[in-house]
């Protein structure tokens, strides 16, 4: 089941004219040069691999060179928590793959077309450390480089090319020519992992307003503002509602806010469930719908642009009624004060 990341990351760069601005950001400027843009086409399916499963994170785009010659474009989208050492060897298979079912598909074909590589990565433990090329995992015999080198020379050789988002400036991001939804997502996913998202969402209302003003603009925001409300905290709901509130008329803002509050009602309800399924006991489940409960009202007030203090954050975090944390989350959907909802918490 696709997760969050995988969702918003294919929705972003599955578009032929975001994924082109991805592309171009990446490859070298003699490839960029000498691609025909306009033929930027993304081809259905996945890569079906029979020991990592069929991925749901890559792309595959077909485009040709300026002479009419094809070129297959394959892009992994990266996100795990820990860097993965074999990635090239992963890749190398993926790449095998394609153009084996190329040939299936152009049996009268006496060569294979270009494949150009490219990981994404923008997990949260750091910079990207593992090889890129395929003859860096082989263990070669000597001690001496030029040993070494004759070894090396026996072994395949493949790389791919690698966009880290995690090693990249605020700066550089904001820099790349591309759709605004394509500039916000290689910021959003750049930052997403960190305590910096809440601080620096604020920084780009002008971006999310360009986003919403774009063509289906409207669409765009909506993704955008529920993957933020799905990976982040409190802080990251809280900054997400102001920023929402920036960008649209307070009746649209209102309508968003409501669709995602559904969203979040089930979602607690979920994980509380998967809680208690987990433990196994009738205490887990009641746990688990309390607790989620209680961090969706915070989300909900979050998303709604309202400033929930110390005392009044722990209040909803410490509350084990479940009937008076329902009270309180139908509140919060049309509350524009504290007051409206936690009862006499200011009287």
């Amino acid at each position: 089941m696709s997760g969050p990341h995988d969702l918003f990351a294919r929705y972003t760069f599955g578009h032929p004219e975001r994924a082109a601005a991805e592309l171009r950001a990446v490859l070298p400027p003699h490839v960029v040069s000498e691609v025909d843009w306009a033929s930027l086409r993304r081809e259905p399916g996945s890569v079906v691999d029979p020991e990592l499963r069929e991925t749901e994170s890559d792309l595959l785009f077909t485009a040709r060179l300026n002479t009419g010659r094809p070129l297959l474009l394959y892009v992994l989208l990266e996100h795990q928590s820990t860097v993965n050492r074999w990635m090239a060897l992963r890749m190398l298979r993926y790449v095998v793959r394609q153009v084996e079912r190329w040939r299936q598909e152009h049996p009268e074909s006496a060569l294979l077309p270009l494949v150009i590589p490219l990981v994404m990565y923008h997990g949260p433990d750091g910079a990207w450390t593992a090889p890129r090329r395929v003859e860096d995992l082989f263990d070669l015999p000597g001690e001496e480089e030029e040993q070494r080198a004759r070894w090396r020379a026996l072994v395949p050789r493949f790389e791919y090319l690698l966009d880290d988002l995690t090693a990249e400036r605020e700066e550089a991001l904001r820099a790349r020519p591309g759709p605004p939804l394509a500039q916000l997502a290689w910021l959003v996913l750049r930052y997403g992992r960190t305590e910096e998202l809440a601080q620096k969402l604020p920084d780009w209302v002008a971006l999310f307003t360009r986003v919403q003003t774009a063509h289906e603009g409207a669409e765009h925001l909506v993704v955008l503002i529920r993957y933020l409300l799905w990976i982040g905290d409190t802080a990251v709901h809280e900054a997400t509602g102001r920023v929402l509130h920036s960008v649209m008329d307070e009746q649209r803002a209102e309508e968003l806010m409501r669709s995602y509050s559904e969203e979040l009602i089930e979602r607690g309800r979920q994980q509380g469930l998967a809680k208690g399924r987990e433990e196994g006991r009738q205490e887990g489940r009641e746990e688990g719908l309390i607790r989620g409960r209680a961090e969706y009202v915070l989300r909900v007030l979050a998303t709604r642009g309202l400033d929930v203090d110390e005392a009044a954050r722990q209040r909803i975090l410490t509350c084990t009624d479940l009937a008076t944390l329902d009270r309180w989350f139908d509140r919060a959907q049309n509350a524009t004060t504290l007051s409206d909802v936690l009862d006499d918490l200011t009287q």
